[in-house]
């Protein structure tokens, strides 16, 4: 496929960290089958944005889309990925790379995160 979404998470020592990361991964392809999408991580678990990267575009991708999983804009996302994203540009010409803000900072995504938080509280009447 020439398109492809990466979503990029974090990562952690404890393996059961990954399993909503999978299960989102999981989710987002069977909402969008004319792309690939994958998972990877900045640290700690694999496979690493560059190693995911490279073999995307070993199978043919050509637009490839990050989703940084972050909560926030942090120091990771402000140093970190643009440093990685040169490096794939560099490594990878035939290929466009572009990157969206965190995920945490979408609208609806707070919104789905409030009234998760909401439902879950016991507010008295």
């Amino acid at each position: 496929m020439e398109k492809a979404l990466v979503l990029f998470a974090h990562g952690a020592r404890a393996a059961t960290w990954a399993a909503p990361f999978q299960r989102l991964r999981d989710l987002t392809a069977a909402r969008r089958p004319d792309c690939a999408v994958s998972l990877a991580f900045l640290e700690l678990m694999t496979p690493t944005l560059p190693d995911e990267v490279r073999a995307l575009v070993a199978l043919g991708a050509r637009d490839i889309t990050i989703v940084p999983i972050f909560l926030g804009q942090g120091g990771h996302l402000l140093r970190d990925l643009p440093l990685l994203l040169d490096q794939l540009r560099a490594s990878h010409p035939q290929a466009t790379f572009r990157t969206v803000p965190a995920v945490g900072e979408d609208p609806g995504v707070l919104a789905a995160m409030a009234a998760y938080c909401a439902g879950v509280a016991e507010i008295p009447s």
